[in-house]
């Protein structure tokens, strides 16, 4: 696909020079730790800190293996491939990342975007992987290409492709004729009996490609691929969008060493959004059908699944309001379609990847109707809904069924609204769930596809994440990754230092009761006045309150001397219906309220120094950082701003129209909800940092913020990052934004008690 970036006259000099003047935070020298306390310097030194915690987990398809990719102990940003016996037997690395691939070379465009939006930038080596049908062989997307690893002779892997371009979003079709990827935003194949490539879409064109999730399906929809395997490989489904009318959004991204102007179609707020369109060839004939989407082509395809028998292609769509989503029921052969299931909201809907088809033909289906989300099953037209679930509590995810048996597998905060577990309920009829994992703690689980088995990730404050293998029943079979905190684990030389959890919750101005968590450093006297930093986020869709492992950020702040508070306000998931959606049009309205419930609460506390307590915040917490700072202007005695949205009409369509409308529509609700009109009211210090490459909350939300603070002659400290986008996930470059971040609050609250 042609490169949209082109070469700008001006030098790094030259734009330096029309950027706000960067105030460089004098480093002063900090509180010692408390002698064995954990330090910055040691969260971003090998191994990781928090022992090799898996990710990725998955069960081979012959159910013999259990997989996971696994921290390199040298460079724990450098994924490798493990696996572990079923049956029992140590562990044993598949495929070593460095020594298949010693250099991988630089990223294109399109898998440096993807791994932005998958939130794995800076991440190396193996970070997406592939079984084949029969659980021999394992696909690996390495350096741009892609491997085919054989599990009994993994030292001679097959290469199947060796192109310059980079292959991306590599799939093995599920009866395992194909190897699937895009190249240079084209839908190809691979036919893994012969090695002949074929091209199952169109070229692309410099604002067309197929198969590809667009920007607004990878970073706000959770929809990371565009094309769909029928089951038999007899099909596939994929999409085309089309983005010749989403406007340019030019993104000056400075490096150290150039300087580049990178055109970017970025669908701000309100504006055009790229126009999608499906498809399904026939693999037998090459013929290729339309699926028809209805007449309105504003619309989002949000999610595509195949019935078991791969006879019903089903498709959610949602309309641009997001008040709607129709479930479209798609005959494959002519791509004639039917909405058979319809839900529809006044505020918005939320999307779920909760559609998992039977061997029957019925289907599960999650829906919020009741004001909280529960499981419901129907046939395979929509009708004959059996509600299967139900109670004031949600579900978070279906993760599994057992048709067998009869049981389907959700996680849900039902119990505790700290705690994520595992349950199960009959499958025919309305019973009470079963808790299948224990509580005191959070929960991740893998389902294997027969329901008979799941890999479970667990944590709680004293315990790090560690992976076991299950039955479904709950009873641990084997540990996968036990990572065990004894004297080997990296945390031992700091665990007799380790800050202390608290949890506790209190009636917010609502009248509805907020969770709060509260780290105390190990030498913590509540006879004396301790600093307190408040992290905040604060958006919809993330809970930061959880029974877990927790942040080595918040230890590292503790063992400075802080006590580190957070709280969950209104907007926040799984507390119900209404407790979200009480941000509807309102955004920095209800969460700063309840912010401040959180920040009288902690002046109440007779160890709280109430004159040196700051917040700090990324992305929408950088948002709420800069709201607390205008609505609040002393109520704090710092404010840190990262990467902030100042104005949400410069933030994308689906994430920003779900809570606000369209700007044309809500003139009154963009005005309220914006920073930029507020910040000649900020009277406390504050620090501002964001990436210079930004490409989900642009960096020109920042310099919005500096030209008004600049205008109301307010003085204020910024530290940007040349080359960076949103997530600063390189070692050096994540160190020194927490060392500024350190440096900004000991020079304005000042360490320890007093």
């Amino acid at each position: 696909m042609p490169n949209r970036r082109m070469r700008p006259v001006l030098t790094l000099l030259a734009i330096l020079a029309v950027l706000p003047a960067l105030v460089h935070a004098q480093e002063v020298p900090a509180a010692a730790p408390t002698s064995g306390s954990i330090t910055l310097d040691r969260l971003f030194e090998d191994p990781a800190l928090n022992g090799p915690v898996a990710r990725a987990p998955k069960f081979s398809p012959d159910g013999k293996l259990v997989t996971w990719l696994r921290p390199n102990e040298r460079d724990f940003l450098r994924l490798d491939l493990w696996a572990a016996p079923v049956a029992g037997g140590a562990p044993f690395m598949i495929v070593d990342s460095k020594a298949l691939v010693p250099d991988e070379g630089a990223l294109s465009e399109a898998e440096a975007a993807r791994r932005e939006r998958q939130r794995l930038a800076g991440t190396r080596g193996l970070v997406a992987y592939e079984w084949d049908k029969k659980g021999e062989a394992i696909l690996a997307p390495l350096g741009g290409d892609l491997y085919y690893v054989s599990v009994a002779n993994p030292n001679s892997p097959r290469r199947l492709t060796r192109t310059p371009e980079f292959e991306t979003d590599a799939q093995i079709s599920p009866a395992g004729g194909y190897v699937s990827f895009i190249r240079e935003g084209q839908l190809m194949a691979l036919k893994l009996g012969t090695n002949d490539e074929v091209a199952l879409s169109l070229a692309a064109s410099e604002a067309t490609t197929y198969g590809m999730a667009e920007f607004i399906a990878q970073e706000e929809m959770d929809r990371d691929t565009g094309y769909w395997w029928a089951p038999n490989d007899g099909r596939i489904a994929y999409t085309r969008v089309d983005e010749s009318a989403v406007a340019l959004v030019p993104r000056v991204e400075i490096g150290a060493s150039q300087t580049e102007i990178v055109q970017q179609r970025y669908p701000r707020s309100g504006a055009t959004n790229a126009s999608v369109a499906l498809f399904i060839k026939d693999m037998t004939t090459g013929a290729v059908v339309p699926v028809d989407l209805g007449e309105n082509d504003d619309i989002y395809v949000a999610r595509v699944n195949w019935s078991k028998d791969g006879q019903t292609l089903y498709v959610q769509r949602q309309n641009r309001a997001q008040t709607r989503l129709d479930l479209l029921m798609v005959d494959p052969a002519t791509g004639q379609s039917k909405v058979i299931l319809t839900e529809a909201d006044l505020v918005w809907l939320n999307l779920t990847n909760d559609f998992t088809p039977l061997a029957s033909g019925d289907f599960l289906w999650t829906s919020e109707r009741t004001g909280w989300r529960h499981i419901e099953r129907r046939k395979r037209d929509g009708t004959g809904v059996q509600v299967l679930t139900t109670g004031n509590w949600a579900v978070s995810q279906i993760t599994g069924v057992d048709e067998t048996a009869g049981r389907v597998f959700f996680m849900s905060n039902k119990d505790d609204s700290l705690e994520q577990r595992l349950y199960s309920a009959p499958l025919a009829k309305r019973r009470a769930p079963s808790a299948v994992t224990a509580s005191g703690g959070s929960w991740g689980v893998a389902m294997a596809t027969t329901g008979k088995a799941f890999l479970g990730t667990y944590s709680d404050p004293t315990t790090p994440p560690r992976l076991g293998l299950y039955e479904a029943s709950g009873r641990l079979i084997r540990w996968i990754e036990e990572n065990k905190l004894d004297s080997k684990h990296p945390w031992a030389p700091y665990l007799a230092k380790r800050a202390s959890v608290r949890f506790g919750t209190l009636n917010g101005p609502s009248g509805d009761v907020l969770n709060w968590s509260m780290q105390l450093p190990a030498n913590f006297d509540p006879s004396k006045k301790w600093p307190v930093i408040v992290y905040v986020y604060g958006g919809p869709g993330v809970q930061v309150v959880r029974r877990g492992w927790g942040s080595n950020t918040d230890q590292v702040h503790a063992a400075r001397g802080y006590i580190v508070f957070t709280i969950d306000n209104r907007g926040t998931p799984n507390r119900g219906r209404s407790f979200e959606r009480a941000i509807s049009r309102k955004l920095g309205g209800p969460e700063v309220e309840d912010q401040l419930a959180g920040l009288a609460f902690l002046k109440a506390q007779t160890y709280v120094d109430p004159s040196r307590i700051g917040v700090w915040g990324w992305s929408y917490g950088g948002y709420m950082a800069l709201r607390l700072a205008t609505e609040a202007p002393e109520a704090y005695a710092a404010y840190v701003s990262g990467a902030p949205v100042t104005d949400w009409s410069l933030y994308d369509t689906h994430y920003t129209e779900r809570f606000m409308g369209k700007p044309q529509d809500e003139v009154d609700a963009y005005s309220r909800s914006s920073v930029l009109p507020r910040l000649k009211k900020v009277k406390r210090p504050l620090l501002i940092l964001h990436g210079m490459a930004d490409d989900n909350v642009t960096f020109d939300n920042s310099t919005a913020a500096f030209d008004a603070l600049q205008s109301a002659s307010i003085p204020f400290e910024t530290m940007v990052y040349p080359g960076q986008k949103h997530g600063i996930r390189e070692k050096a470059r994540a160190k020194h934004v927490q060392l500024t971040i350190l440096n900004f609050f000991d020079r304005t609250l000042g360490p320890g008690p007093r």
